[in-house]
Order: structure tokens, then sequence, then C-alpha cells
């Protein structure tokens, strides 16, 4: 499936959409670039794909400011694994971490590892338990006396 608009912004068409296998080669062309792509590599502002990339990308692999996808990686990550600023996901590593297992300066999760370290299995500088125990778990930081 092939569709591309005429209309196009900052030397993009508006809508591009590229889906499926070429008939004749059998080779995977869907690769769509646009304001708004759907394809199964989608670049653009607005990017939906099994591999997406852009501003806002949704897919199985998405990459983007936010993102939202299987594996994610951007500023807001959405997904099973999820990079980025903040991370929320199964598997969540970030400035800002909230997952079943979450690694950031700040984590929340399950198992959590962090600066500060909330959940059921805490370790960091400032660990507290799931249950509302402060654990002591200290990671290594300097000279500083745990």
């Amino acid at each position: 499936m092939r569709k591309k608009s005429s209309r196009t912004l900052a030397g993009l068409p508006l809508v591009d959409i590229a889906l499926g296998r070429d008939d004749e080669t059998g080779e995977a062309t869907g690769k769509a670039r646009g304001i708004i792509a759907v394809g199964d590599e989608a670049e653009g502002w607005l990017a939906v794909g099994k591999r997406s990339r852009g501003i806002v990308a949704l897919g199985g692999s998405a990459v983007g400011l936010v993102a939202l996808g299987g594996t994610a990686r951007g500023i807001v990550a959405l997904g099973g694994v999820a990079v980025g600023g903040l991370a929320l996901g199964g598997l969540a590593v970030g400035l800002a971490a909230l997952g079943g297992a979450a690694a950031g300066g700040v984590a929340v999760g399950g198992a959590a590892v962090g600066y500060l370290a909330v959940g059921g299995a805490a370790a960091g500088r400032h660990a507290f338990s799931a249950s509302g125990d402060r654990r002591q778990k200290t990671l290594p930081v300097g000279d500083e006396e745990p």
C-alpha cells in the first residue's frame, strides 16, 4: 500500500503511507517519510510503524522525543523496554524510571536501583522498601560513610 499527499510542509509530504513488500522484487519497501508517516519504517513528525523515528514515535521499536512502543527510546519513553529522561515500562532506565525493574536517578519499581530508589527490592544512596521501611542499602559514593 502506497499513498503520499501532494501537499508538503518543510519539504515533506503532509502524509506518507508505505506498507508491505514490493510484489515484483519482494523487498521491504514500506519506508514512509512525512509530517505524518505510517509504514514498516516510518520517519516524521508523527511516525507510526514497526520501526519509527520522529518527534512522536509509535511502534514496535520507537525513537523520538515522545516514544511509545515495544522498545522505546526518548525524552519520554513508554514501552516494554523504555530508555529515556522519563522512562515507564517493564524494564525502565532513565533519569526518572518507573517499572517492574527500574534503574535511574529516581527509580520506582518492583526492583529499583538509583540514587533515590523505592520498591520491593530497592538499592541506592537512599533506598525505601515498598512497606515503608527505610533500608540503607548504600551504593559507594565517594569517601562518605553509609
